[in-house]
């Protein structure tokens, strides 16, 4: 398996391939719903990065992650965690978590935050992330807002 920054057509189009899969068809997120500006191919690898899970060499999962300013500091926000469902079970998830952290910190980022679906919060938790505030409504599945700083 890889974990690699999402830069090409290509590669964007296998994310977006994932995407679809997880949060359109599986989840029932809008299509409208699911893609942003910061989507965007002018964007990627420059405010916000993508990444992007293989395997033999099958499109398994992706993530983003971005600099966002909360309270006047610089935060990487992670975000767009996904896996399809043949691939989950594998460490696919914690390995991607494991590789946004990476490429943030490497970038000076030590503010971390992200909105975690509940049912998988856990995953966030053995990172150090913690929960802040309860739970909300995010295109139709609940999250929580889960935050990390590094020491």
């Amino acid at each position: 398996m890889t974990i690699r920054p999402a830069i090409s057509d290509a590669d964007w189009a296998a994310v977006q391939k994932v995407r679809r899969r997880v949060f359109v068809d599986e989840q029932g997120v809008a299509d409208t719903d699911e893609w942003d500006a910061w989507d965007a191919g002018a964007l990627r690898g420059q405010s916000v990065h993508h990444l992007l899970a293989e395997v033999n060499p099958q499109p398994v999962g992706a993530a983003r992650w971005r600099v966002v300013e909360i309270d006047g500091h610089g935060w990487a926000k992670h975000e767009r965690f996904a896996v399809v469902p043949e691939a989950r079970g594998q460490g696919i998830a914690r390995l991607r978590v494991a590789a946004t952290l990476a490429a943030a910190r490497a970038a000076g980022l030590g503010r971390h935050v992200l909105h975690a679906q509940t049912y998988v919060a856990g995953l966030y938790e053995a990172f150090g992330f913690q929960v802040e505030g309860g739970p909300f409504d995010e295109d139709g599945l609940e999250h929580v807002k889960m935050t990390l700083t590094d020491r």
